[in-house]
């Protein structure tokens, strides 16, 4: 019979009543033609792209052929030949929003802020003894609009000039009397996230201030992290909260919000002690559009995929524990997805064949029940085999040495019976890499130990992925697998096939 190892995340309350935790690997449907309906593909690597500052990176923004990187105190321009150019001093510690107008660059520092124009390379803080600060900031036609700190007030520049404000240009999002926590421009309209509430203005040609709130675009879901609010396949996508509980994960549809996490995600989110840190940054690749919404001191990274709906797991592993992604933040630059490392200097690309973390191993797991839902009838079952299918005969820090060779050039490359070696990177030794299965019998409590199995020496693709032998189910009845693995190799996992006896006992 097929065992049900396709599918998402979804750890509930009650690990009894659904224990499918799906970590460093996310779906894709096939919508014919296929093998199965999808399979579990997995998560790029981080490939390290160049070091900026010490960082951490708080905020990457592309402008024409530029990268700017707002690392730990630092600004700085990458230019597409990669030289790294220190624009100024920056404050603050945690994440910086951005916006230019095609030649000025908004930088938001909550509450300094700066502008750094591209035409005279001239970088300066903002000192009009008018603007109040700035927690996020925006572009509309010729304006940055940004968010006065702990108020209810949004503000205009002058037109095409960041460094200039009027004292009076400035209006009060009153739909709701909460306050306004976080603003983004989609579409030409911008939108204004309070505790409780959203209101979307327009730019309406008034003279005296040119924003004005648009009848009927007000939502009663408010914003808890002002820097989760991002763009993402047409929409945008927000942590929510309002008056009556908070922690679902809201994306627009029209100018309503509409939940698209699961109960087990937000049971997940109302469970940290702070949600009010989280941040979130989008990106597309092989047609997945991603939200990758991190909380910093939960130390725990969660993704939607819009492609598919579902929800994954990204994380680090060290000292033996899933910790959060390295990631902090994301541009696409020199037509790659790159992000900054949240603890130092480092850029990375996301790299779909790269199957380490910078120097740190890359570890995914997946963990689901045995019998497919309704199957189980609480009888007594022997469990004679369990058959992973999936790719195998494949390992290396890249899938194709050549593409090693062209994405890291002038390294000694050498592959000789499955083992690959690079100069100046970690050397894979890996002959056979390993995957390992482990199983509970009380619905994810208490867990057995480990059965290793291999994925076969590179070229051996017909190897067979095969546990014997692995018990009955006692008093509880009810058996949850988890397989992970951390060797640098690709990973397609289609589906498992488990081989059961039962008995009346």
């Amino acid at each position: 019979m097929k065992s049900p190892i396709l599918g998402s995340s979804y750890v509930a309350r009650s690990v009894n009543a659904a224990d499918n935790r799906l970590v460093n690997l996310y779906p894709e449907v096939i919508p014919e033609g296929g093998k199965e309906p999808a399979y579990l593909q997995r998560c790029p690597g981080l490939r390290q792209y160049m070091e900026v500052g010490t960082g951490p990176i708080r905020g990457l923004y592309p402008l024409g052929d530029n990268l700017y990187v707002a690392s730990g105190s630092e600004f700085y321009k990458v230019d597409s030949n990669l030289n790294v150019t220190k624009l100024g001093d920056i404050d603050g510690s945690g994440p910086v929003s951005m916006a230019d107008n095609g030649i000025q660059i908004f930088v938001a520092c909550n509450p300094t802020s700066y502008i750094y124009n591209a035409s005279t390379n001239v970088f300066a803080q903002i000192t009009d003894p008018d603007f109040p600060g700035a927690v996020t900031v925006g572009y509309l036609d010729g304006y940055f609009v940004f968010n006065e700190p702990n108020s209810q007030r949004v503000w205009v520049t002058a037109l095409l000039n960041g460094l200039s404000v009027d004292p009076l240009d400035f209006a009060s999002a009153e739909g709701s009397p909460d306050g306004l926590v976080s603003l983004i421009v989609d579409h030409r309209e911008a939108w204004l996230f309070g505790t409780n509430s959203v209101e979307v203005w327009y730019n309406s040609g008034n003279p005296d201030f040119p924003l004005e709130r648009i009848q009927g675009a007000y939502n009663e879901i408010g914003c808890i992290a002002p820097y989760s609010v991002a763009k993402l396949d047409n929409s945008v996508f927000w942590l929510g909260a309002d008056a009556r509980g908070q922690g679902v994960v809201y994306r627009a549809q029209g100018y309503q919000g509409v939940r698209v996490s699961t109960h087990a995600v937000e049971f997940a989110i109302q469970g940290y002690a702070d949600m009010s840190d989280a941040l979130a940054y989008t990106y597309q690749q092989d047609g997945h559009a991603f939200y990758v919404l991190i909380f910093p001191s939960a130390e725990t990274t969660w993704v939607y995929d819009a492609a598919t709906g579902a929800w994954h797991e990204r994380a680090g592993f060290d000292k033996g524990k899933f910790r959060r992604h390295r990631s902090n933040c994301h541009a696409r630059f020199k037509g790659q997805p790159t992000v900054g490392d949240y603890q130092n200097g480092k850029l990375y690309q996301f790299d779909l064949r790269y199957f380490r973390d910078d120097e740190r191993e890359q570890r995914w797991m997946r963990r689901w029940r045995a019998l497919p839902t309704g199957a189980n009838n609480l009888t007594r079952t022997i469990h004679h085999q369990l058959q992973l299918d999936c790719q195998t005969g494949v390992g290396g820090l890249y899938d194709d040495p050549a593409y090693m060779a062209q994405q890291e050039p002038g390294l000694v490359l050498q592959q000789d019976a499955g083992r690959i070696e690079i100069e100046g990177l970690p050397a894979n030794s890996v002959v056979n890499p390993q995957v390992m299965l482990r199983w509970s019998d009380d619905g994810g409590h208490t867990w057995s130990h480990e059965r290793w199995e291999s994925l076969g020496p590179i070229g051996a693709t017909q190897t067979r992925v095969i546990w014997r032998r692995l018990g009955a189910t006692l008093k509880s009845r009810d058996r949850v697998y988890e397989i992970t693995a951390a060797d640098p190799m690709v990973t397609a996992i289609m589906g498992a096939e488990l081989r059961i006896s039962g008995t009346s006992a």
